[in-house]
């Protein structure tokens, strides 16, 4: 069987997710043909970069618009647009798929959904179609084309609630989780991973992530670090500060302020996200699709930072209206939310048990099983 797997460039949750996926079918049947393709860039390269300029420029310093840009193409003329210039799109993607002759095509990004789908309904294509939604709160960007989209597959049952009453036939919808690492299953060492950081197993241990290397929200990622490792006794932090130098930086120079190196170790990326997870007893961070996931299957408390305002936004509510995440908002005293935080032990305790009602962590197999029955 020869699978596609698409996905844009858009924020790195789409990629993983699809890697995720990419390495599940292979480790479930290794006589499948599989490719990974950035749909984006192979469509128009010019365009890609471009749109994946703006979305990080925009997210980063306008993240008003970017909220507005995500609430308006639900609906009305940018909808419209976003149809019309899928269709144009679609016909270079054509050129792909007769070349590759996919029997089945799994898109982590809407665009590869939405250009495809187009492409069946126009009878250009016949092959199966699987959509992988990678966030905590459905975007009707996800649906367009619907009726030709054979499987989607979202992150729990209120999404899929959501498409049913969307007139999607509840057959087509799964509730499996976003894909994640199969790494997140797998038993670790606590003491030796704390021992390699040079860290206390005696101490309660936060895993800070500052955002990715676009920094976002910069100061106000600084200030919540800041106010975290000065103001709670009894824990010592990871904090990752991803590709992003000026962060790194930041971080070392608080660290180094406050004299801190004891208990606060900065790490520039990493590759040990499931390992360091494993350790830890309360993640901060942005609530992208992806990072939420792999902190349920870690069962993670979380304080949310710095949510771009539209899908992030909207994680960040479900997290907390389920008793998983604290949102820390612009208005808030990090101070005062940690303290209330660390001081109510009960709190944290049911905000882990808590992610055992959303932790999917069996996700990616789950939807490989299902694609693997066609």
């Amino acid at each position: 069987m020869k699978v596609l797997i698409f996905y844009a460039s858009y924020g790195g949750g789409h990629l993983n997710a699809a890697k995720s996926i990419d390495s599940t079918l292979r480790s479930l049947n290794s006589n499948l043909d599989i490719e990974l393709i950035d749909c984006m860039k192979y469509v128009n390269i010019t365009i890609e970069k471009l749109t994946t300029a703006a979305y990080r420029q925009m997210a980063k310093k306008l993240p008003w618009a970017w909220g507005r840009i995500y609430s308006d193409s639900q609906k009305g003329p940018l909808a419209h647009i976003s149809s019309r210039a899928n269709k144009i799109m679609a016909i270079k993607l054509l050129r792909l798929l007769r070349e590759k002759k996919p029997d089945l095509i799994i898109s982590t990004h809407p665009f590869g959904s939405q250009m495809c789908s187009y492409l069946k309904r126009k009878g250009k294509i016949g092959s199966k179609i699987a959509t992988i939604m990678t966030d905590f709160a459905p975007h009707d960007q996800w649906l367009v084309g619907s009726d030709y989209t054979d499987y989607f597959f979202v992150a729990h049952d209120k999404m899929k609630n959501y498409l049913i009453g969307k007139n999607i036939p509840s057959e087509k919808v799964f509730a499996t989780g976003i894909p994640i690492s199969e790494r997140f299953l797998q038993k670790f060492n606590r003491k030796e991973i704390l021992d390699s950081y040079g860290l206390n197993e005696n101490l309660k241990t936060v895993l800070f992530f500052a955002g990715g290397e676009f920094g976002l929200g910069k100061s106000r990622t600084l200030e919540i670090f800041e106010s975290l490792i000065t103001n709670i006794d009894g824990i010592q932090v990871i904090a990752i500060s991803g590709k992003n130098e000026k962060i790194k930086t930041s971080f070392n120079e608080i660290v180094e302020k406050h004299k801190k190196e004891n208990t606060v170790k900065v790490l520039p990326f990493t590759n040990q996200v499931p390992e360091l997870m494993s350790i830890s007893d309360l993640v901060v961070t942005k609530p992208g699709g992806l990072t939420t996931s792999e902190s349920l299957a870690s069962n993670l408390p979380m304080v949310v930072i710095n949510p771009i305002p539209g899908q992030e936004e909207e994680n960040a509510e479900f997290l907390e209206s389920k008793g998983i995440a604290v949102w820390l908002k612009k208005t808030d005293n990090p101070k005062t939310v940690f303290q209330e935080l660390f001081s109510n032990s009960e709190q944290l305790t049911q905000m882990k048990e808590n992610t055992k009602l959303l932790a999917k962590p069996y996700s990616s197999e789950t939807i490989c099983k299902i694609l693997l029955k066609i």
